[in-house]
Protein backbone atom coordinates (compact mmCIF):
# COMPACT_ATOMS: atom_id res chain seq x y z
CA UNK A 1 0.00 0.00 0.00
CA UNK A 2 1.46 3.13 -0.94
CA UNK A 3 1.86 5.64 2.30
CA UNK A 4 1.97 9.71 2.64
CA UNK A 5 4.53 11.56 4.70
CA UNK A 6 3.46 14.47 6.80
CA UNK A 7 4.78 15.90 9.52
CA UNK A 8 7.36 12.68 10.16
CA UNK A 9 4.05 10.43 10.61
CA UNK A 10 3.72 7.33 8.01
CA UNK A 11 -0.15 7.69 7.02
CA UNK A 12 -1.95 5.52 4.84
CA UNK A 13 -3.08 6.61 1.74
CA UNK A 14 -6.93 7.73 1.71
CA UNK A 15 -9.56 5.20 0.76
CA UNK A 16 -11.20 6.06 -2.77
CA UNK A 17 -14.87 4.72 -3.02
CA UNK A 18 -17.41 5.19 -5.63
CA UNK A 19 -20.93 5.68 -5.64
CA UNK A 20 -24.08 4.82 -7.88
CA UNK A 21 -27.35 4.61 -8.26
CA UNK A 22 -29.81 2.25 -9.63
CA UNK A 23 -33.29 0.91 -10.33
CA UNK A 24 -36.48 3.65 -10.50
CA UNK A 25 -35.89 7.17 -9.51
CA UNK A 26 -37.39 7.74 -5.91
CA UNK A 27 -36.66 11.20 -3.30
CA UNK A 28 -33.76 11.19 -1.16
CA UNK A 29 -31.33 10.02 -3.84
CA UNK A 30 -29.22 13.38 -3.48
CA UNK A 31 -29.28 13.36 -0.23
CA UNK A 32 -27.97 9.70 0.32
CA UNK A 33 -25.19 10.73 -2.19
CA UNK A 34 -24.71 13.69 -0.35
CA UNK A 35 -24.27 12.13 2.99
CA UNK A 36 -21.90 9.89 1.46
CA UNK A 37 -19.87 11.79 -0.58
CA UNK A 38 -19.63 14.70 2.59
CA UNK A 39 -18.51 12.24 5.02
CA UNK A 40 -16.18 10.34 3.12
CA UNK A 41 -14.08 14.06 2.17
CA UNK A 42 -14.93 16.25 5.49
CA UNK A 43 -14.24 13.59 7.89
CA UNK A 44 -12.04 10.81 6.30
CA UNK A 45 -10.17 12.64 3.36
CA UNK A 46 -11.27 9.54 1.02
CA UNK A 47 -11.92 10.11 -2.65
CA UNK A 48 -15.21 9.85 -4.29
CA UNK A 49 -16.55 9.24 -7.51
CA UNK A 50 -19.65 8.77 -9.06
CA UNK A 51 -20.86 6.23 -11.52
CA UNK A 52 -23.46 7.42 -14.21
CA UNK A 53 -26.20 5.85 -14.78
CA UNK A 54 -26.55 3.00 -11.89
CA UNK A 55 -24.41 0.10 -12.73
CA UNK A 56 -24.21 1.15 -16.83
CA UNK A 57 -22.03 3.43 -15.53
CA UNK A 58 -19.73 1.24 -13.64
CA UNK A 59 -19.46 -1.40 -16.79
CA UNK A 60 -18.31 1.32 -19.62
CA UNK A 61 -15.91 3.30 -16.84
CA UNK A 62 -18.80 6.18 -17.07
CA UNK A 63 -17.79 8.49 -14.02
CA UNK A 64 -17.90 11.83 -12.14
CA UNK A 65 -15.47 12.80 -9.82
CA UNK A 66 -17.71 14.21 -7.14
CA UNK A 67 -16.06 16.92 -4.36
CA UNK A 68 -17.68 19.39 -2.14
CA UNK A 69 -18.84 21.94 -4.92
CA UNK A 70 -20.59 18.82 -6.33
CA UNK A 71 -22.00 17.78 -3.35
CA UNK A 72 -23.75 21.47 -2.37
CA UNK A 73 -27.40 21.93 -2.79
CA UNK A 74 -28.38 18.62 -4.04
CA UNK A 75 -29.60 17.68 -0.37
CA UNK A 76 -33.43 18.99 -1.40
CA UNK A 77 -33.46 17.83 -5.13
CA UNK A 78 -35.51 15.06 -6.35
CA UNK A 79 -34.49 12.77 -8.69
CA UNK A 80 -30.34 11.88 -9.06
CA UNK A 81 -27.50 13.83 -9.55
CA UNK A 82 -26.47 10.75 -10.93
CA UNK A 83 -28.76 9.16 -13.11
CA UNK A 84 -30.39 5.80 -13.30
CA UNK A 85 -31.07 2.78 -14.97
CA UNK A 86 -32.02 -1.09 -14.41
CA UNK A 87 -28.98 -2.77 -16.03
CA UNK A 88 -28.76 -6.45 -14.58
CA UNK A 89 -24.93 -6.98 -15.23
CA UNK A 90 -25.30 -10.42 -14.25
CA UNK A 91 -28.43 -11.37 -16.36
CA UNK A 92 -27.07 -12.25 -19.94
CA UNK A 93 -29.12 -10.61 -22.80
CA UNK A 94 -29.03 -11.42 -26.90
CA UNK A 95 -27.63 -7.32 -26.83
CA UNK A 96 -24.71 -8.19 -24.92
CA UNK A 97 -22.76 -10.00 -27.73
CA UNK A 98 -19.49 -11.06 -26.22
CA UNK A 99 -18.98 -8.27 -23.20
CA UNK A 100 -18.68 -10.24 -19.83
CA UNK A 101 -19.92 -7.48 -17.66
CA UNK A 102 -18.85 -8.92 -14.83
CA UNK A 103 -15.25 -8.73 -15.77
CA UNK A 104 -15.97 -5.62 -16.47
CA UNK A 105 -17.30 -4.30 -13.33
CA UNK A 106 -14.41 -6.24 -11.78
CA UNK A 107 -11.39 -4.39 -14.16
CA UNK A 108 -13.34 -0.83 -13.67
CA UNK A 109 -13.15 -1.31 -10.14
CA UNK A 110 -9.51 -2.43 -10.00
CA UNK A 111 -8.28 0.04 -12.64
CA UNK A 112 -9.69 3.06 -10.47
CA UNK A 113 -8.40 2.24 -7.53
CA UNK A 114 -11.69 1.73 -5.57
CA UNK A 115 -11.43 0.44 -2.03
CA UNK A 116 -15.50 0.27 -1.96
CA UNK A 117 -18.37 0.64 -4.18
CA UNK A 118 -21.67 2.00 -2.46
CA UNK A 119 -24.89 0.58 -4.25
CA UNK A 120 -27.89 2.67 -3.63
CA UNK A 121 -31.23 0.86 -4.52
CA UNK A 122 -33.74 -1.61 -3.97
CA UNK A 123 -34.07 -4.91 -3.98
CA UNK A 124 -32.30 -5.27 -7.26
CA UNK A 125 -29.93 -3.34 -6.71
CA UNK A 126 -29.31 -5.24 -3.44
CA UNK A 127 -29.09 -8.47 -5.24
CA UNK A 128 -26.36 -7.30 -7.84
CA UNK A 129 -24.26 -5.47 -5.13
CA UNK A 130 -24.05 -9.25 -3.06
CA UNK A 131 -23.25 -10.67 -6.64
CA UNK A 132 -20.54 -8.15 -6.71
CA UNK A 133 -19.22 -8.83 -3.63
CA UNK A 134 -19.13 -12.50 -4.86
CA UNK A 135 -16.89 -11.19 -7.26
CA UNK A 136 -14.33 -10.72 -4.61
CA UNK A 137 -15.28 -6.86 -4.36
CA UNK A 138 -15.56 -4.46 -1.74
CA UNK A 139 -19.73 -3.59 -1.65
CA UNK A 140 -22.10 -1.70 0.62
CA UNK A 141 -25.63 -1.57 0.25
CA UNK A 142 -28.08 2.22 0.86
CA UNK A 143 -31.69 0.60 0.64
CA UNK A 144 -33.86 3.07 -1.10
CA UNK A 145 -37.81 2.43 -2.86
CA UNK A 146 -41.25 3.92 -2.64
CA UNK A 147 -42.36 0.65 -2.36
CA UNK A 148 -40.95 -0.32 1.27
CA UNK A 149 -40.11 -3.35 0.52
CA UNK A 150 -36.41 -4.06 1.08
CA UNK A 151 -36.39 -6.88 3.43
CA UNK A 152 -33.96 -6.53 6.37
CA UNK A 153 -34.47 -2.83 7.41
CA UNK A 154 -38.03 -0.71 8.97
CA UNK A 155 -38.05 1.47 6.12
CA UNK A 156 -36.47 2.42 3.08
CA UNK A 157 -36.07 6.29 2.33
CA UNK A 158 -38.45 7.28 -1.05
CA UNK A 159 -41.44 5.54 0.92
CA UNK A 160 -42.36 8.77 3.33
CA UNK A 161 -42.48 10.90 0.59
CA UNK A 162 -44.61 8.77 -1.60
CA UNK A 163 -47.17 8.24 1.26
CA UNK A 164 -46.73 11.89 1.66
CA UNK A 165 -48.03 12.53 -2.00
CA UNK A 166 -50.72 9.86 -2.19
CA UNK A 167 -52.29 10.86 0.76
CA UNK A 168 -52.27 14.72 0.09
CA UNK A 169 -53.96 13.81 -3.33
CA UNK A 170 -56.45 11.05 -1.17
CA UNK A 171 -57.20 14.47 0.65
CA UNK A 172 -58.05 16.35 -2.32
CA UNK A 173 -60.49 13.23 -3.65
CA UNK A 174 -62.07 13.39 -0.15
CA UNK A 175 -64.27 16.99 -1.38
CA UNK A 176 -65.09 15.82 -5.13
CA UNK A 177 -66.41 12.72 -3.65
CA UNK A 178 -68.63 14.43 -0.98
CA UNK A 179 -70.08 17.24 -3.55
CA UNK A 180 -70.94 14.12 -6.25
CA UNK A 181 -71.53 11.42 -4.07
CA UNK A 182 -69.27 9.33 -5.29
CA UNK A 183 -66.79 6.46 -4.68
CA UNK A 184 -63.85 7.62 -5.36
CA UNK A 185 -60.85 4.98 -6.34
CA UNK A 186 -57.75 5.97 -6.04
CA UNK A 187 -54.73 3.78 -7.16
CA UNK A 188 -51.31 4.09 -5.13
CA UNK A 189 -47.64 2.06 -6.53
CA UNK A 190 -46.78 -1.44 -5.10
CA UNK A 191 -46.44 -4.51 -7.23
CA UNK A 192 -45.83 -6.79 -4.36
CA UNK A 193 -46.15 -4.63 -1.50
CA UNK A 194 -49.14 -2.68 -0.61
CA UNK A 195 -47.30 -0.35 1.97
CA UNK A 196 -48.33 2.72 0.57
CA UNK A 197 -51.91 1.88 -0.07
CA UNK A 198 -51.86 0.95 3.65
CA UNK A 199 -49.81 4.31 5.16
CA UNK A 200 -51.94 6.92 2.85
CA UNK A 201 -54.95 4.80 3.06
CA UNK A 202 -54.87 5.19 6.70
CA UNK A 203 -53.57 8.86 6.82
CA UNK A 204 -56.10 9.74 3.88
CA UNK A 205 -59.16 8.13 5.43
CA UNK A 206 -59.82 5.80 3.12
CA UNK A 207 -63.04 3.11 3.53
CA UNK A 208 -61.47 0.72 1.92
CA UNK A 209 -58.12 0.16 1.15
CA UNK A 210 -56.51 -3.08 -0.87
CA UNK A 211 -53.15 -4.66 -0.80
CA UNK A 212 -51.66 -7.42 -2.77
CA UNK A 213 -51.07 -9.52 0.44
CA UNK A 214 -54.74 -9.38 1.93
CA UNK A 215 -56.65 -11.43 -1.01
CA UNK A 216 -59.85 -9.45 -1.53
CA UNK A 217 -63.15 -10.18 -3.31
CA UNK A 218 -64.46 -7.60 -4.96
CA UNK A 219 -68.25 -8.76 -3.83
CA UNK A 220 -66.81 -7.87 -0.23
CA UNK A 221 -65.86 -4.31 -2.24
CA UNK A 222 -69.65 -3.43 -3.71
CA UNK A 223 -71.17 -4.76 -0.59
CA UNK A 224 -69.06 -2.43 1.77
CA UNK A 225 -69.92 0.64 -0.72
CA UNK A 226 -73.55 -0.27 -0.79
CA UNK A 227 -73.58 -0.37 3.19
CA UNK A 228 -72.00 2.69 3.50
CA UNK A 229 -74.45 4.69 0.87
CA UNK A 230 -77.75 3.13 3.05
CA UNK A 231 -76.16 4.54 6.06
CA UNK A 232 -76.36 7.65 3.97
CA UNK A 233 -72.24 8.37 4.15
CA UNK A 234 -72.55 10.56 1.37
CA UNK A 235 -69.18 9.16 -0.32
CA UNK A 236 -66.49 6.07 -0.21
CA UNK A 237 -63.11 5.93 -1.02
CA UNK A 238 -61.19 3.20 -2.09
CA UNK A 239 -57.42 2.94 -2.29
CA UNK A 240 -55.94 0.03 -3.84
CA UNK A 241 -52.40 -0.98 -4.54
CA UNK A 242 -51.43 -1.20 -8.34
CA UNK A 243 -50.62 -4.55 -7.79
CA UNK A 244 -53.68 -6.15 -6.62
CA UNK A 245 -54.98 -9.20 -9.17
CA UNK A 246 -57.34 -8.06 -11.41
CA UNK A 247 -58.39 -9.28 -14.72
CA UNK A 248 -56.24 -9.22 -17.71
CA UNK A 249 -56.77 -5.67 -19.46
CA UNK A 250 -57.79 -4.20 -16.40
CA UNK A 251 -55.53 -1.60 -13.80
CA UNK A 252 -56.25 -2.03 -10.38
CA UNK A 253 -58.41 1.27 -10.45
CA UNK A 254 -59.80 0.86 -13.39
CA UNK A 255 -61.40 -2.97 -12.62
CA UNK A 256 -62.52 -1.69 -8.91
CA UNK A 257 -64.67 1.21 -10.37
CA UNK A 258 -65.94 -1.00 -13.28
CA UNK A 259 -67.09 -3.14 -10.64
CA UNK A 260 -68.40 -0.69 -8.16
CA UNK A 261 -70.17 1.10 -11.04
CA UNK A 262 -71.47 -2.35 -12.80
CA UNK A 263 -72.83 -4.25 -9.23
CA UNK A 264 -74.33 -1.09 -7.10
CA UNK A 265 -76.35 1.99 -8.05
CA UNK A 266 -73.09 4.31 -6.71
CA UNK A 267 -71.57 6.08 -9.54
CA UNK A 268 -67.92 5.85 -9.57
CA UNK A 269 -64.47 7.26 -10.63
CA UNK A 270 -61.10 6.44 -10.68
CA UNK A 271 -57.46 8.25 -10.36
CA UNK A 272 -54.17 6.49 -10.56
CA UNK A 273 -51.19 8.78 -9.10
CA UNK A 274 -48.34 6.69 -11.06
CA UNK A 275 -44.89 8.22 -11.41
CA UNK A 276 -46.12 11.45 -9.03
CA UNK A 277 -45.05 9.47 -6.00
CA UNK A 278 -41.63 9.15 -7.24
CA UNK A 279 -40.67 12.60 -7.83
CA UNK A 280 -40.57 16.18 -6.81
CA UNK A 281 -38.48 17.08 -3.42
CA UNK A 282 -38.27 14.31 -0.68
CA UNK A 283 -39.60 15.33 2.62
CA UNK A 284 -37.71 15.80 5.92
CA UNK A 285 -37.93 12.61 7.17
CA UNK A 286 -36.85 11.15 4.04
CA UNK A 287 -33.69 13.53 3.44
CA UNK A 288 -32.77 12.50 7.34
CA UNK A 289 -32.99 8.87 6.41
CA UNK A 290 -31.15 8.95 3.83
CA UNK A 291 -28.21 11.13 5.41
CA UNK A 292 -28.31 9.02 7.94
CA UNK A 293 -27.42 5.98 5.77
CA UNK A 294 -24.83 7.67 3.58
CA UNK A 295 -23.10 9.11 6.68
CA UNK A 296 -23.21 5.29 8.26
CA UNK A 297 -22.34 3.97 5.02
CA UNK A 298 -19.07 5.73 5.19
CA UNK A 299 -18.29 4.76 9.12
CA UNK A 300 -18.55 1.16 7.82
CA UNK A 301 -16.16 1.49 4.96
CA UNK A 302 -13.75 3.37 7.48
CA UNK A 303 -14.19 0.02 9.70
CA UNK A 304 -13.29 -2.09 6.41
CA UNK A 305 -16.87 -3.86 7.06
CA UNK A 306 -18.02 -4.62 3.46
CA UNK A 307 -20.88 -7.02 2.02
CA UNK A 308 -23.23 -5.49 4.39
CA UNK A 309 -26.60 -2.99 3.98
CA UNK A 310 -27.49 -0.48 5.74
CA UNK A 311 -29.97 -0.59 7.70
CA UNK A 312 -32.56 0.89 10.26
CA UNK A 313 -33.77 -1.43 12.80
CA UNK A 314 -35.80 0.28 16.36
CA UNK A 315 -34.81 3.53 15.04
CA UNK A 316 -30.81 2.58 15.08
CA UNK A 317 -28.71 2.48 12.26
CA UNK A 318 -27.00 -0.90 11.91
CA UNK A 319 -25.62 -3.56 9.57
CA UNK A 320 -27.20 -6.14 7.70
CA UNK A 321 -25.24 -9.22 5.08
CA UNK A 322 -26.25 -8.20 2.01
CA UNK A 323 -26.52 -12.15 1.39
CA UNK A 324 -29.28 -12.05 3.73
CA UNK A 325 -31.33 -9.41 1.69
CA UNK A 326 -30.97 -11.38 -1.40
CA UNK A 327 -34.25 -12.81 -2.94
CA UNK A 328 -36.87 -11.68 0.01
CA UNK A 329 -39.26 -8.87 0.36
CA UNK A 330 -40.18 -7.09 2.78
CA UNK A 331 -44.36 -7.96 2.89
CA UNK A 332 -47.50 -6.55 4.99
CA UNK A 333 -48.94 -9.35 7.21
CA UNK A 334 -52.54 -9.65 8.16
CA UNK A 335 -51.88 -8.90 11.96
CA UNK A 336 -49.83 -6.11 11.05
CA UNK A 337 -50.58 -3.37 13.74
CA UNK A 338 -51.78 -0.66 11.24
CA UNK A 339 -53.89 -3.19 9.50
CA UNK A 340 -55.74 -3.99 12.70
CA UNK A 341 -55.75 -0.52 13.48
CA UNK A 342 -57.88 -0.01 10.50
CA UNK A 343 -60.29 -3.02 10.83
CA UNK A 344 -61.16 -1.81 14.02
CA UNK A 345 -61.95 1.74 13.10
CA UNK A 346 -64.11 -0.23 10.40
CA UNK A 347 -62.03 -0.21 7.12
CA UNK A 348 -62.60 -2.80 4.89
CA UNK A 349 -59.69 -4.52 3.29
CA UNK A 350 -62.29 -6.72 0.71
CA UNK A 351 -61.74 -9.89 2.78
CA UNK A 352 -64.59 -9.73 4.61
CA UNK A 353 -67.49 -11.47 2.39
Amino acid sequence: MLHLFKGGKTMSKPKRIGILTAGGDCPGLNAAIRGVGKTAISEYGMEVIGFVSGYTGLIHKEFVELNEDKLSGILTMGGTILGTSREKPFKISQTDGNINKPELIKQNYHDLGLDCLVCIGGNGTMKTAAKIGELGLNVIGIPKTIDNDVWGTDVTFGFDSAVSIATDAIDRLHTTANSHQRAMVIEVMGHDAGWIALYSGMAGGGDIILIPEIEYNVRSVCKTIEERFQEKKAYSIVVVAEGIKVPEGYTAAGYISHCIATYTQVEARETRLGYIQRGGSPTASDRILATRYGAFAVETIAKNEFGVMIALQNNSVTTIPLNEVEGKLKLITSDHHLVVKCRNMGVSFGDDY
